[in-house]
């Protein structure tokens, strides 16, 4: 097992970065945040998941030791393969994941790419029994359906969750409860 890896960055692909070590070249798949803050010649230290298959040996990167963990977790849900765990961890933080597992709020991670209501649905089941109490998180009750409803709008209009999730925590409690003020005050969160 590959646990962590420190390199230069020798390429930015569209979905992976070429990172040199002792002289080799390794092929890294990692989140699209991870590739835009980096340029070809820097040093870059990752937390690692190495893939094995049949066909192929996968070596994926995260910023974090979480996000590791949530990428673990993620691949054991019946019908998530490496791709598709990442592009959940690309799409949420492992903060809203916590937040929609606590909140048993499925929908969130269909806007993930790749991830319909079904596999969502499976998701949320099976991080259920599996993610530890973070203090904080234990207490959260069900979102409002306010809240839902701001949180919809803004992904429609073009911001990823994690986004909209930290426009919605910008608010306050004392925010009104009209879907359509809550959502002005949304996008000043923005401005």
């Amino acid at each position: 097992m590959i646990a962590s890896l420190h390199g230069k960055i020798l390429d930015i692909f569209s979905d992976s970065l070429a990172i040199e070590i002792g002289g080799i070249g390794l092929q890294v798949f990692t989140s699209p945040a991870v590739r835009q803050a980096v340029r070809p010649g820097e040093s870059i230290f990752l937390h690692t998941c190495l893939i094995v298959r049949q066909d192929a040996l996968t070596l994926y990167g995260f910023e974090t030791r979480e996000e590791r963990e949530f990428f673990n977790l993620l691949l054991g849900v019946d019908g998530i393969g490496p791709k598709s765990a990442l592009g959940v961890l690309s799409a949420l933080s492992p903060d809203a994941i916590r937040r929609a597992v606590f909140q048993e709020q499925a929908e969130v991670f269909s806007r993930a790419p790749g991830v319909g209501k079904k596999t969502a649905q499976k998701i949320l089941l099976h991080l259920q029994d599996r993610l530890p109490a973070v203090s904080g998180f234990e207490q959260l009750g069900a979102a409002s359906d306010v809240d839902t409803e701001v949180i919809a709008a803004l992904t429609a209009l073009g911001y990823s969750v994690v986004e909209a999730q930290a426009a919605m925590q910008s608010l306050g409690r004392n925010a009104p409860e009209d879907v359509e003020e809550r959502l002005r005050l949304a996008l000043q969160y923005f401005s």
